[in-house]
């Protein structure tokens, strides 16, 4: 698993990328079309956000599905694969939510 050539090393590199966990957290959900996800990640460019979505589609975690219309509209959605990805990552971000959000004071 730790070959350079090993398949894994790819998806791997694509789902903790900068921006690959929140495209995943974002699709868990529901389905969006490209300017959906370009507004409910904060802070991602279009340009990161289509090499984001090219990378993960080619490693079978999400579809894609082009509507012929002017401007094209390009819907994305998580393959079986991708939910099954996607899913700790989104357990693991509650729990991170979770411990960083605000506690009363305990007794001294």
């Amino acid at each position: 698993m730790f070959h350079t050539d090993c398949p894994a090393r790819t998806v791997i590199d694509h789902v903790t990328s900068r921006w690959g966990v929140w495209v995943l957290i974002a699709l868990q959900n529901t389905d969006l079309r490209f300017f959906e996800l370009r507004e409910s990640i904060r802070g991602i460019s279009e340009k990161m956000l289509a090499q984001t979505l090219r990378g993960l589609v080619e490693d079978g975690l999400l579809w894609r599905k082009v509507e012929p219309s002017t401007p094209p509209q390009v819907t994305y959605g998580l393959t079986e694969f991708g939910r099954t990805v996607a899913e700790p990552l989104t357990d693991l971000l509650a729990r991170i939510i979770w411990q960083l959000s605000p506690r009363e004071a305990e007794p001294g």
